[in-house]
């Protein structure tokens, strides 16, 4: 086995050739990040989508619940109102503030066709200076300018890894609601590139604003495990991490092949953090028939604080997703101090920069390798922890918000 130092070497090479972008995929326009708040736009009454927010938070979950919150403290004097109709449940664990509310709205027959006739009606009657659909959806009938955030492109691009309806309504609706909204927000430089080929967006229409770790991610002891997650799930002090949604494109299978390998010569455990997704069986089956599946422990979905002391005691943290449109749990893993290890794939050289070692995704001896690498090597493994600390607190909620307010600016025609 090559010494990992040098190994981690020739990955920030492979990392820097990968991250080097042509001036033509430049945003071409750049917010400000040093925007004074007395000129930004005051007064404005603006919409969110809350139907994210209806369910247990994951990804956009989360995005959407730091965005609206960054937003409401960035600028106290601007309305930020949280929408969806009352045929969702009542969101839970919401912290509202003077200026940032929920509204279950209530909706009829008609009005349950949210999209399409409840939101844009109630849009235009509340005088909505702005409309932000955070999870790929924006009014059809344009009542007020409208932003949304495009994510991925996943359901067109690796449709294998989706149930056909999630596909087919994809295909019809995400070229439809990109060309609608009047700004397209993406999170890497790698998905706007995406969005101009796929959907031939003019690139002076999509705005790259990155995403964050939570403030509840970092670095923390974990010496007394009693009460803990980890107690819970029979967690001892040597495990590899993964966390995510089990469905097929976070491509856990390959983890599990690649942890057969590394339990020949290691004892550590492998902990699977994420609650159960589409297409999932046959994970659960090739678990079920792994010679090493008593060193395997499933959590299911877990709440920050349990996923926090997962992210801060695990030796190994891996990621081996054959798509992303950003990829907040390496992140989120870095900002707790744990070593990294990820897909060599276009958003997450992007997000991890230098700081992780990149693996190409279906390589499973090549991951089983740099997994063992970091568990023999603690001092490899302390300075690639050290490095994403580094890089996580390049990111920040704050950020988010400040480039998200600039996008609104923009598309207001505001200076």
């Amino acid at each position: 086995m090559p010494k990992l130092k040098d190994q981690s070497k020739a990955q920030s090479s492979k990392n820097k050739e990968l991250s080097q972008n042509p001036k033509d995929q430049r945003p071409a326009f750049v917010p400000n990040p040093h925007l004074r708040l007395e000129c930004q736009p005051k007064n404005m009454l603006i919409g969110i989508d809350g139907i994210p927010l209806a369910f247990p938070k994951t990804g956009v979950g989360h995005y959407t619940y730091e965005l609206a919150r960054g937003l409401s403290q960035l600028t106290p004097a601007n309305q930020f109102e949280i929408l969806y109709p009352s045929s969702f449940a009542p969101i839970k664990d919401f912290e509202e503030a003077s200026n940032l509310k929920t509204n279950r709205v209530p909706v009829g027959p008609v009005g349950r066709h949210w999209w399409s006739t409840g939101l844009p009606r109630y849009v235009s009657r509340e005088g909505f200076a702005l409309f932000h659909g955070t999870n790929y959806d924006v009014p059809l009938w344009r009542r007020c300018p409208t932003v949304v955030t495009v994510h991925d492109l996943s359901q067109l691009l690796f449709p294998e890894t989706h149930e056909k309806r999630s596909v087919k309504r994809a295909r019809l609706r995400l070229p439809l609601m990109a060309r609608t909204a009047d700004a397209v927000i993406v999170p890497t430089e790698a998905v706007r590139s995406e969005l101009q080929k796929n959907l031939g967006l003019v690139k002076e229409k999509v705005f790259v604003v990155p995403e964050a770790a939570r403030q509840i991610f970092k670095p923390v002891q974990f010496s007394v495990p009693t009460g803990t997650a980890r107690e819970r799930f029979g967690i001892g002090d040597d495990f590899i991490l993964t966390v995510g949604t089990l469905e097929p494109r976070k491509n856990i299978e390959t983890l599990v092949s690649a942890f057969e390998i590394v339990a020949k010569e290691n004892d550590a455990q492998l902990v699977i953090a994420g609650g159960r997704g589409w297409l999932s069986g046959p994970l659960f089956s090739q678990i079920a028939k792994s010679p090493v599946r008593h060193r395997i422990v499933l959590t299911e979905y877990l709440e920050d604080e349990d996923l926090r002391e997962l992210y801060c005691s695990c030796k190994v943290f891996v990621y081996p997703s054959l798509y992303e449109g950003f990829g907040l749990p390496p992140l989120e893993a870095m900002a707790c101090g744990a070593a990294v290890i990820a897909s060599r794939i276009p958003t997450l050289v992007e997000t991890t920069g230098d700081a992780a070692i990149l693996v190409e995704p279906k390589n499973i001896a090549e991951l089983a390798e740099a997994i063992l690498g970091l568990l023999s090597d603690t001092g490899a493994a302390e300075d690639l922890a050290k490095a994403g600390l580094e890089r996580a607190s390049q990111f920040s909620w704050y950020l988010t918000a400040l480039k998200t307010m600039a996008v609104y600016e923009h598309v207001l025609g505001i200076n």
